[in-house]
């Protein structure tokens, strides 16, 4: 099993909201991985949850971590990140 880790910066005006926190969290259940977010610096929550993700209260301009552990993780890190980017 492996693991991986990105960091990226939120650069959607209004942040993190609903629609791409639940984008975000089907992705991540999708993978088959375990996943978490955090805000740099913070705890990080269940990446499956949309309320987890949404009550990490991520606004434009916030550096997020993203750890993936399971079969594929390099993939699965980078698939998530460009869910939340692209948004």
């Amino acid at each position: 099993m492996a693991t991986a880790t990105r960091t990226a910066t939120v650069n959607d005006p209004v942040g993190i909201h609903a629609r791409p926190a639940a984008e975000f969290a089907q992705t991540a259940t999708a993978s088959g991985c375990a996943v978490t977010i955090a805000k740099q610096g913070g705890n990080a929550v269940n990446a499956g949850s949309i309320l987890s993700v949404m009550g990490l209260g991520i606004k434009q301009g916030d550096t997020i971590e993203i750890t993936v552990d399971g079969d594929n993780a390099e993939a699965v890190a980078d698939n998530l990140v460009a869910t939340l980017i692209k948004n």
